[in-house]
């Protein structure tokens, strides 16, 4: 299994690296910034710490500060760079405007804000709060995406526009989930505090407000300004201010 993702993931730094190299060629002043993002490194992990730096910090000994914590992180966690690749390659399929892996990875601050997150989760769970704090600090502050380390997020996760998204602690989120801006999902103040569990391949359309002790279920969908504090079933679609339900599938159908 370990050898197999090795290979999955050689070979997604291979199309990376060929899809990088083609559009140097065939633009020379943008192909600088490209040979600096991407072939200057040996392997995606180097390229994605080195890209995390350059977006969140500002001065040359901040950008590097943010890109140690990411290397750490993606050397102690293997699997973060195989959920890094998962989500890239998920905004090449559910976005109909995207051909390739480069544009996203260069110029989607969701995709960044993403990756920002999976580095504070890792540092949160190994007992590094304040610098994990300081991932989400500054990637609300420079990419305007505020996600709680203590947040649960799966792979081929798409925020898309990914401007006012606020994710808060503990909530959590499956696979194949796409977010849309100015989405937030947290608590809703009652006690003990809990937050939504959103399952897989879950749509959460722009502006929605999700919270409270809530559960939303596999492929449901969620209309733009919805305000949801009840469950969703599986399927169903949830749309409105106070939310209702709509298209759900039939009882038998669900499985």
């Amino acid at each position: 299994m370990a050898q197999a993702a090795m290979t999955a993931s050689d070979s997604f730094w291979r199309n990376l690296r060929d899809e990088a190299q083609r559009a140097a060629a065939a633009d020379p002043v943008f192909g600088n910034a490209i040979a600096g993002a991407i072939l200057a490194h040996a392997d995606f992990a180097a390229a994605l710490a080195d890209l995390i730096g350059r977006r969140l910090g500002g001065r040359v000994a901040e950008r590097e500060r943010f890109a140690a914590f990411s290397r750490d992180a993606l050397r102690g966690q293997p699997d973060l760079i195989e959920a890094a690749s998962h989500d890239l390659q998920a905004i090449k399929l559910r976005d109909p405007a995207i051909a390739g892996l480069l544009p996203p990875l260069l110029h989607f601050k969701g995709y960044v804000a993403l990756q920002a997150w999976r580095v504070s989760h890792w540092l949160w769970r190994h007992d590094q709060r304040d610098a994990a704090l300081l991932f989400q600090n500054e990637a609300s502050n420079v990419l305007q995406v505020s996600i709680h380390p203590a947040a649960q997020i799966g792979s081929a996760v798409y925020l898309d526009h990914a401007t006012g998204i606020v994710i808060g602690a503990n909530v959590v989120i499956g696979d194949e989930v796409t977010i849309l801006q100015n989405v937030s999902i947290g608590r809703r103040g009652e006690l003990p505090a809990r937050s939504p569990c959103i399952g897989r391949r879950v749509y959460i359309g722009a502006g929605a407000t999700i919270l409270g002790d809530i559960s939303i279920g596999d492929l449901a969908k969620i209309g733009a300004g919805t305000v949801l504090t009840s469950d969703v079933p599986r399927g169903c679609t949830a749309v409105g201010n106070p939310a209702r339900l709509a298209n759900c599938p039939e009882p038998a159908s669900v499985a």
